[in-house]
């Protein structure tokens, strides 16, 4: 292993065990901890302190960990919501996907709308790689699917934008629908995927059917699951909470890389 590598890994784990702990404790308290003025600033300058050493040690193209087949979990358990019930997801599910499109707009010069067909047809990145989840376990997989980075390409991303936000179709708790989002750095590394693959069969509803996003140098609760939309902002002040995605609006930080 070369020492950049070596460097990168060891960061990893560090910075996975911290961003866990962190987690572990928001999940026992998160909306009381976000009230506590000294708490937000300190996990603020966490959040800076862990964007800045990942992009020192490894980069912006660093990558994150490949695995061979043969260890690749014969199943992938999945996170968050597993089985959407809102209304037109239900109709989309019941139709294999056929009807369904993502949507891709905001500060882009040519808004895009592409079926799953026409994302299946594009260039397509596999990639065998590890999810580790802020409850503590993690998960080996291989997924397909086109690099984020062509689609922002062939939309024309504008000077002034800034972040990418993922709209979803799951309802947590049966009230706001999932949303997430990362920087344009995130968003064009060259393992930043939709997947609409996961080993080697159609996604499965539980994983995120039918397209979910991997960008996997991040925690999993930053990959958006059940996609239907793709915006393009420079700030996060008039969606949703204000702070780039559902978790993040009840105590999370917004940069969550391992």
């Amino acid at each position: 292993m070369k020492r950049n590598d070596a460097a990168f890994h060891g960061r990893r784990r560090f910075l996975q065990r911290a961003a866990l702990s962190v987690a572990t404790l928001g999940l026992a308290g998160c909306d009381r901890l976000s009230r506590n003025d000294q708490v937000v600033k300190t996990l603020g300058l966490a959040e800076r302190l862990n964007l800045r050493v990942q992009r020192f040690l490894a980069g912006e193209r660093g990558l994150a960990p490949k695995y061979p087949p043969s260890m690749i979990d014969a199943t992938f358990r999945p996170n968050g919501s597993t089985d959407p019930q809102a209304p037109r997801y239900r109709q989309l599910a019941a139709g294999q996907f056929r009807d369904w499109r993502l949507e891709i707009g905001g500060l882009v010069d040519a808004p895009l709308s592409l079926s799953l067909a026409e994302l299946q047809a594009m260039p397509a990145r596999t990639q065998i790689t590890r999810h580790d989840c802020v409850e503590g376990w993690s998960a080996i997989g291989q997924w397909r699917g086109p690099l984020l980075t062509d689609l922002l390409e062939r939309a024309g991303v504008q000077a002034e934008a800034r972040y990418v936000v993922f709209h979803c179709m799951d309802q947590l708790g049966g009230e706001d629908y999932y949303y997430e989002s990362l920087d344009l750095s995130e968003a064009r590394h060259p393992q930043t995927i939709l997947a609409y693959s996961l080993n080697d069969a159609p996604l499965p509803i539980a994983n995120g059917a039918p397209l979910r996003l991997r960008a996997e140098r991040q925690l999993g609760y930053k990959m958006a699951k059940y996609l239907s939309a793709i915006t393009l902002v420079g700030d996060f002040d008039d969606i949703a909470g204000g702070n780039g995605g559902y978790w993040e609006d009840r105590g999370y930080t917004w940069y969550a890389g391992i």
